[in-house]
């Protein structure tokens, strides 16, 4: 059964942005049938570093998050954003479910990040389900071909990188995306907000990154193409990526 994301544009929610945000500052294409690369990979995954690891709702200077490359020299940690930094949540507690998650979308657009939402129930089992199975691939359609993406979920982060980065530089690869799921609201409003940053705007336009993030959730929440990660993480030597391509409806280039 395909699980929905929560997340939403709404026309409606703009006049409620207006009023409640402050004016902040605002791989190269895989060859035909080259998958050995990603077989490799594979193998070397458990023994490999991991990643990285409206009034006044709005904080002023909440928009620069990863935008610097601090971590590119190799994957640490990530330092959590507080979300009392990005806005003010006493007042955010004020909103119902449906509006903070309106408002919180559409604050992102077109500022080189993010902005989705999602039922906190669904997000459990995301991360119960990535404490398994960390790694994943994903084909980003590009021109008359496709980019394959590199993923990492370690809750509360997912990082993405180009395979063909990864496999040249290892560690020492920067991530292009990051994305952070914030579960202050999941107890009281059934809600988790994600924040995507774009680190590399050369690489990924926010609408690519909007869909690798969504497509990601969608690995890891639909039981079908869950058993792809499973197989990709577990059982590598039966793991096809053409089968990643055929649920995505893509080509065999």
């Amino acid at each position: 059964m395909m699980h929905h994301l929560v997340s939403k544009v709404s026309k409606r929610a703009f006049s409620s942005f207006k009023s409640f945000c402050h004016n902040a500052p605002c791989s190269s294409i895989i060859p035909k049938h080259n998958f050995s690369t990603i077989s490799s990979l594979q193998r070397k995954f458990q023994n490999t570093q991991q990643f990285a690891l409206h009034s006044n709702l709005w904080k002023q200077g909440s928009f620069g998050f990863c935008r610097a490359l601090s971590f590119a020299s190799g994957f640490t940690p990530l330092q959590q954003k507080p979300l009392d930094s990005i806005m003010d949540v006493d007042r955010a507690k004020t909103k119902s479910p449906e509006e903070l998650a309106d408002i919180w979308d559409d604050y992102h657009l077109g500022r080189g990040h993010i902005g989705l939402s999602m039922n906190a129930k669904l997000c459990g089992l995301l991360e119960q389900r990535a404490s398994d199975c960390r790694y994943f691939v994903i084909p980003l359609w590009k021109g008359s071909g496709y980019t394959t993406m590199f993923l990492q979920v370690q809750m509360p982060h997912m990082l993405f990188t180009g395979l063909e980065d990864y496999k040249a530089r290892g560690t020492q690869a920067a991530p292009y995306f990051t994305a952070t799921f914030y579960k202050e609201f999941a107890d009281s409003k059934d809600l988790v907000l994600i924040r995507g940053d774009v680190v590399f705007t050369s690489k990924l336009s926010d609408s690519e990154a909007k869909w690798l993030l969504e497509t990601a959730q969608s690995f890891y929440l639909n039981d079908v193409r869950y058993k792809l990660v499973e197989r990709f993480n577990k059982q590598t030597r039966e793991f096809e990526f053409k089968d990643v391509l055929q649920a995505l409806e893509m080509p065999m280039l």
